[in-house]
């Protein structure tokens, strides 16, 4: 089958986490998505501290950086710079996450870029944006979710701020990003143009809490953490049972009556604090007292049974070791298994978007350094000897 963006050409300057995943989305879905790196040290999460396999790879590059080729140029040379513009000339886009500014020391601005190719698509990808008073400012994924709000609604009631577990505002800014990149090739088609795209951390983390500053709009206060429960439906929440904890989603009247006469509980549907979801949101605390109650006397797989039995949305709190053994999961092949060289059979995540026509596929594993940086740099019209004399100067690895 026909990839989805087997027709788009993407040059990846983006290193650690929200701009390679951007671009790893995109390769999943067919772009052929060149990933350029400095000469020598290349992608920072290469060398970065945390888990290696057995073969003394970063899981973390890894995990973001699939279905890419890998150039090294050295940015801050000639060379380096007019073979990257030589690159940019023939691309459909181009993403980067300096910070700004960055690039227009580089020469590889998007000003410059869309001088020499009118059609580029050029999307940035910063911790506060283009603009602003903060555009200046280093951004990672904790400060982002901060200042966002997010780690004011993270945690339990009265319990320190708390930081979500998953880098949602890097993750979000990489979807954000690849949503945006997509839009503008499709304006492209109609104008002929391609034009700039500005994504953030800041920007996404904020545009995730569409809940909770509706709450503020509405109410005029900021709302607080809440633990894992819903702010505008209840009981939507974890709750313990006799050998851990469980999900459940009884956020209407006709569930809250199948989930109380589950629990064998007539008294709850009968109880005026409980009555309509507004009361049951209001009172949350004594309804969770109430429940857990009896959720105890039961292990967590016969309540879910039971629940789903009945028709009320209910589930176990995985891990991920559970949750990547699941046969959900694998049903889903949202666990995969390929080949990456050093390293033997890798597992890596799925991809989260069925197409039925042209659906996305994992055919590369992550690059090595500059590993195809000849194949990229011939077929960009450079001989042999004009790239073993990039390398020799270091403007190529």
């Amino acid at each position: 089958m026909t990839s989805a963006l087997g027709h788009l050409t993407v040059l990846d300057l983006t290193q650690v986490m929200a701009g390679p995943y951007c671009c790893q989305l995109l390769g999943d879905l067919g772009a052929d998505v060149i990933k350029v790196e400095p000469v020598g040290r290349g992608d920072a999460t290469r060398e970065a501290t945390g888990h290696r396999l057995p073969g003394g790879q970063s899981a973390a590059f890894l995990a973001v950086n699939r279905n890419k080729r890998s150039v090294a140029l050295d940015l801050k040379s000639d060379a380096g710079r007019e073979t990257f513009h030589r690159l940019a000339r023939t691309a459909d886009v181009v993403v980067e996450s300096f910070r700004p500014g960055v690039a227009a020391r580089l020469g590889v601005d998007y000003a410059t870029l869309s001088a020499v190719n009118p059609r580029l698509v050029y999307a940035s990808i910063s911790g506060f944006g283009q603009t602003g008073p903060y555009a200046a400012r280093p951004g990672y994924d904790l400060i982002a979710q901060a200042m966002s709000g997010i780690m004011s609604v993270t945690g339990e009631p009265g319990g320190e701020p708390v930081k979500s577990g998953v880098p949602v505002a890097d993750m979000s800014a990489g979807l954000y990003c690849a949503v945006g990149i997509l839009t503008a090739c499709l304006a492209r088609e109609r104008t002929g143009r391609g034009q700039a795209v500005d994504a953030s951390l800041y920007d996404a983390a904020l545009a995730l809490s569409v809940w909770e500053t509706s709450e503020l709009w509405a109410t005029g206060r900021a709302p607080g953490p809440l633990g894992s429960a819903h702010r505008v439906n209840g009981p939507y929440q974890a709750l313990s049972t006799r050998d851990g904890h469980l999900v459940i989603g009884a956020n209407n009247d006709r569930l809250w009556q199948r989930l109380c006469d589950v629990l064998g509980r007539p008294d709850l549907a009968a109880d005026e604090r409980f009555t309509t979801n507004t009361d049951r949101v209001r009172n949350r605390e004594p309804l969770a007292t109430e429940l857990t109650c009896t959720l105890r006397t039961r292990d967590t797989a016969d309540w879910v049974e039971r629940l789903l039995e009945a028709g009320v949305p209910a589930g176990p709190i995985h891990d991920y070791a559970q949750s990547c053994a699941d046969p959900h999961t694998q049903a889903r092949q949202m666990v995969l298994e390929m080949e990456q060289p050093g390293e033997g059979r890798v597992r890596t995540l799925g991809i989260p978007v069925k197409l039925s026509d042209t659906p996305g596929s994992v055919t590369r594993p992550a690059p090595g350094l500059g590993q195809h940086t000849d194949e990229v740099l011939r077929a960009a019209g450079y001989s042999a000897g004009e790239i073993a004399a990039m390398r020799q100067t270091g403007a190529a690895g």
